[in-house]
């Protein structure tokens, strides 16, 4: 059955890599697909997109920004290592002012794109479920656990449901070793939004975003209402990503859940 769709749905982070991935994957899911980022954008192809420039820093800009919106796609803020003051005002303010604004507009159901630098100090023979404590790797892992406090607190307190995906390797193919586990194809990204969308009563669920890889390091077991059944793997890539040559067995990519992020940094 294809879900009715939104009136109005908000994409946040819609210039960035995954979001101008999701901007035409996400168009199906409502009448009108509201675009928002800090950086610029295409302009929209038609009355079923809406350009909106907004600083989730600007808790005013975020409230407006907010408005009339079904539901939101959060992928919005700063999404690799860098200093705390580059990362506190994109991906802590941001994610309160976004919920906050989600508060007051009425707006019940919300995916956070979360991440696997959650749990980044791991390592790699550990497999984790999402009861598992979070042992972030760095301050973008930080913000990401920030994060889900709030889309937990915002549920127990006021209804907002959320599903936060803790993606891990979102790209047309994996690139290296480590992401041979944590791949995860546009296609199946794309199907567990719409799970996040449109499962009932999924309060504020945890689920890893990981392709059907042959070597997986997390179970999606406290996910399993959202019926995620992932299609793509990493396993047609492995000879190509092998022909590598291979890290140092003492490598943070071939040690750790979160890889190159545990050692980033300190940036002083």
């Amino acid at each position: 059955m294809t879900p009715t769709p939104f009136k109005r749905l908000l994409l946040t982070g819609a210039a960035g890599g995954l979001g101008q991935v999701l901007r035409e994957r996400l168009k199906g899911y409502a009448e009108v697909l509201r675009l928002s980022d800090i950086a610029a954008m295409a302009p929209a192809t038609g009355a079923h997109e809406e350009i909106v420039e907004c600083d989730l820093a600007d808790k005013a800009a975020v409230h407006q920004l907010v408005e009339g919106v079904d539901a939101i796609c959060h992928f919005g803020g700063v999404s690799v290592e860098r200093p705390f003051e580059e990362i506190l005002g994109p991906n802590i303010c941001g994610v309160f002012h976004l919920y906050e604004a989600a508060r007051k507009h009425g707006v019940k159901r919300i995916i956070f794109a979360s991440s696997n630098h959650t749990i980044g100090f791991y390592q790699q023979d550990e497999r984790i479920d999402a009861h598992a404590l979070r042992r972030p790797d760095g301050y973008y892992g930080l913000s990401k656990c920030y994060g889900e406090d709030v889309a937990s607190f915002y549920f127990d307190r006021y209804g907002i449901e959320t599903v936060s995906i803790r993606i891990g390797s979102s790209f047309p193919e994996p690139q290296n070793r480590r992401m041979l586990s944590t791949w995860l194809s546009y296609d199946d990204l794309t199907q567990l939004i719409e799970r996040g969308l449109f499962t009932p009563d999924v309060g504020h669920t945890v689920v890893y975003g990981a392709s059907a890889n042959r070597d997986v390091w997390w179970d999606n077991r406290d996910a399993a209402h959202l019926n995620y059944q992932p299609k793509d793997s990493s396993e047609v890539f492995r000879a190509k990503v092998e022909a590598q040559p291979a890290p140092a067995a003492d490598d943070p990519s071939m040690v750790y859940h979160g890889g190159a992020f545990v050692a980033a940094g300190p940036f002083d």
